[in-house]
């Protein structure tokens, strides 16, 4: 059955996974609070230390996520299709992390008084919210523990299938993927220099595993195996 209202027409609530288990509704309420702004590349959507009360969902373009270590080097965190989902819940804390559009990008964005007026009109959401968001957490911990292993192979083999997963579109039985992160900014995200990335995708390539066309774009050609460095 179709969804008669205003959702159907603003899909950026339904990219959100703590939003999945609304009813077409309830997604429709909370369409309706969103707010859009347009990113150029390179500017910052939040910076570190800067507070911020706003989910972020990234309706088109790319964002990444990073954090400067103490040595002043840039680390990576994470690229996706949204961020900022805790902070609709608590606000109190600065951000830990800065966020800066990888390309020309559009955002919708949805506050923390928005939600908690949401919320306070429809009581039965906040348990929706909690179990997705439960679920969230512990695919969280799950994605720590694999990335803090010493093997650089295991971390990049990791990213690989991540970056599948979310950017990746099944072309046969591969998987082709527009890079959103450069070479060293993916040498960032898995804590490993940008000749050790290369030299292992290398190495994947020899294996059969993927196959790279210049510097932007890879095709998964046996999941299996990488999957295999997960085990």
């Amino acid at each position: 059955m179709s969804c008669p209202c205003q959702c159907e027409k603003e899909p950026c609530a339904r990219k959100v996974p703590i939003f999945s288990s609304l009813s077409c509704e309830d997604l429709c309420k909370v369409s309706s609070m969103i707010r859009h702004r347009k990113y150029q590349k390179g500017e910052a959507l939040i910076v570190e230390e800067q507070a911020s009360d706003t989910l972020y969902i990234i309706k088109s373009g790319h964002v990444k996520l990073l954090k400067m270590t103490p040595q002043g080097k840039e680390q990576i965190l994470t690229t996706g299709d949204f961020f900022g989902e805790l902070n609709i819940f608590n606000s109190d804390e600065l951000s830990n992390f800065s966020a800066y559009a990888l390309k020309d990008t559009d955002i919708c964005m949805l506050t923390k008084d928005d939600m908690e007026q949401l919320i306070r009109n429809n009581p039965d959401i906040s348990l929706k919210l909690l179990k997705t968001i439960t679920k969230r957490l512990a695919h969280t911990e799950n994605l720590a523990q694999s990335l803090a292993t010493k093997d650089p192979e295991i971390r990049i083999a990791y990213m690989i299938l991540e970056l599948g997963h979310k950017y990746g579109k099944p072309d046969g039985s591969y998987i082709k993927i527009n890079l959103p992160l450069s070479r060293e900014e993916m040498a960032n995200y898995v804590g490993v220099t940008r000749e050790t990335i290369s030299r292992k995708f290398g190495k994947f390539e020899q294996l059969g595993i993927i196959h790279s066309k210049g510097t932007r774009e890879i095709t998964i050609c046996d999941v299996q195996k990488l999957n295999e460095y997960m085990d």
